[in-house]
């Protein structure tokens, strides 16, 4: 295993490459490594334009790892993700071709523009790292990641993504619009190139599985796995929820909090770290009400009432 500070300087290097493509978002970032780390997967929604498609492409190519690009459309078929058997008549067999899924980071473009069916194929991929085609399991490469990008639900044309794929998506993040500084920056950027292409590897698969074990041997409490119990806990009974999260957003949340204390350089997890991961990991989970839309309830809001109604445990130094 590497030395651990040797790799928190690498996951500074990767931060700052990809930084070199998306201006001003340091803490979507962060969240898109933790999730790296934790081999967990990211769905990033926004409004179309934002960079959500330019950071999932600059990370394939800042880690080296095998990256494909799934543009979805309403015409995309299952067996484009999971892959196919066609007959071979010079073998006089039938031979697996390989789907979209079989790489390290996949990018599921505008997922919510293609039908529920395609949108499936995704489930089995995301939660048991394989794919089933005719019967045959094929396993999928360490690490796999899905990077989805999802438009706003108001827009013409999607299919929203139903509770149990969501559920499956370790955190959501939402890219927001850059500041004007911000936005001159990126045109100055793409005056004569794409910075994209400048995107250079800072590291290899092999010292990535040592940045992922490392993350894996953070030590998370008992108590805080009691506070994310009773966190998970207040979210299935506050008013105006119909459906809160459920037990493995509870275990996504502790992978999380490894991951993401050890990119802030410790070996262990503080309560902060739950509270700052609770919306990302949470909030895409939470069903309200049809009365709480009504009266402009959030799942942010439901989740800042949570923080307030539970006690985190007190931190020994």
């Amino acid at each position: 295993m590497s030395d651990y500070l040797d790799s928190q300087d690498l996951l500074s290097e990767l931060a700052d490459e990809l930084s070199k493509v998306i201006k001003g978002k340091n803490n979507v970032l962060l969240i898109v490594l933790t999730a790296l780390l934790a081999r967990g997967h990211v769905l990033i929604e926004d409004v179309p334009g934002v960079g959500k498609t330019t950071l999932a492409m600059a990370l394939g190519k800042a880690t080296g790892l095998a990256f494909r690009r799934a543009q979805f459309t309403p015409d995309v078929m299952a067996s484009d993700i999971t892959g196919f058997t066609m007959y071979n008549k010079e073998e006089n067999c039938f031979e697996y071709r390989a789907g979209l899924a079989l790489t390290n980071i996949l990018l599921a473009d505008e997922i919510n523009r293609t039908s529920p069916k395609t949108q499936s194929a995704l489930l089995e991929a995301m939660e048991e790292k394989r794919v089933t085609v005719d019967g045959e399991v094929h396993m999928l490469p360490e690490p796999f990641m899905v990077i989805a990008t999802q438009n706003s639900a108001g827009y013409v044309g999607t299919f929203p993504l139903p509770e149990a794929q969501l559920d499956r998506f370790m955190m959501k993040v939402n890219m927001g619009y850059p500041s004007v500084e911000e936005e001159a920056q990126i045109m100055l950027d793409r005056i004569y190139e794409n910075p994209v292409d400048n995107v250079r590897q800072v590291m290899t698969a092999d010292q990535l599985f040592d940045c992922i074990e490392e993350a894996e041997s953070v030590t998370f409490a008992e108590s805080l796995c009691r506070y994310v119990a009773e966190l998970a806990a207040a979210t299935r009974t506050h008013h105006a929820v119909e459906l809160g999260v459920s037990p493995r957003a509870s275990v996504a949340m502790m992978q999380a909090g490894r991951a993401y204390a050890y990119l802030r350089g410790r070996n262990y997890v503080i309560p902060e770290d739950i509270v700052r991961l609770l919306i990302p990991v949470f909030e895409h989970r939470i069903v309200l009400k049809q009365e709480a839309r009504l009266k402009k309830y959030t799942a942010k809001q439901i989740l800042e009432d949570v923080v307030g109604m539970v006690t985190p445990p007190i931190t020994k130094k």
